[in-house]
């Protein structure tokens, strides 16, 4: 069961790729490379199981993928040298990715009006050493990644600064997002691209990218799906 949005929203989570930055596809591609040396079968596994699992951490992405490679556990070393090399492949590519339509805007009308936090499945030092290059670390009050996952990160965020739950919101694009926002009965808003199919249920919010945001968290348009 989703929790309605209920403006004014009083403080706002975002996830980040696929949120704020269109980055999703370099991940992909990125993943791609990583496996570049194994048949096209393997590479389509690893593309398709990072597509549809977003919002989940590179590390278990990478447990999954070297577990179905060899049949067995991977050995850690192994997955932390894999998650190294996937982050010298992305960090430059996500600095330079365009924002989401309205991402910039948004954010910046709704600076100031309440607490913005991001909560990503990255690694949080990489998600800092991001958003800072991107210039927008004067825009949020928090930025927060893995290892954590964003149901924990939620919680601690809603608790430690003693926000009200039922007037904040979750805004993401991955069904980890609208788990970690149900898990602590916070409201979510769903971003899904024009022509892409919604990995949320039925009755979700779902916007097509954040040029109406602030007006949906403000309450001066109708709550419904656009």
């Amino acid at each position: 069961m989703t929790v309605q949005l209920q403006p004014p929203v009083t403080s706002v989570f975002f996830d980040f790729d696929g949120v704020i930055c269109d980055s999703v596809n370099v991940k992909t591609e990125a993943f791609d490379r990583l496996y570049r040396d194994y048949d096209d079968d393997i590479r389509r596994m690893v593309r398709e199981y990072h597509l549809h699992h977003g919002g989940i951490s590179r590390y278990e992405k990478i447990r999954h993928y070297e577990a179905v490679i060899q049949g067995r556990p991977a050995d850690e070393k192994a997955i932390e040298k894999k998650a190294g090399q996937f982050a010298e492949l992305v960090v430059d590519a996500v600095v330079d990715s365009p924002f989401i339509a309205g991402a910039e805007q948004a954010l910046e009308r709704l600076k100031g009006v309440c607490p913005l936090f991001v909560v990503s499945g990255t690694p949080q030092d990489e998600l800092r050493t991001i958003v800072e290059r991107r210039r927008l670390s004067g825009i949020f009050d928090g930025v927060y990644g893995s290892p954590a996952t964003k149901s924990a990160i939620l919680e601690v965020l809603l608790t430690e600064n003693d926000l009200d739950r039922r007037s904040a919101a979750m805004i993401g694009d991955a069904i980890t997002d609208f788990d970690a926002a149900m898990d602590n009965e916070v409201p979510f808003v769903g971003v899904v691209g024009a022509g892409h199919p919604s990995p949320f249920p039925p009755g979700t919010l779902i916007i097509e990218d954040l040029t109406m945001l602030p007006e949906i968290l403000t309450g001066s348009v109708a709550d419904k799906k656009l």
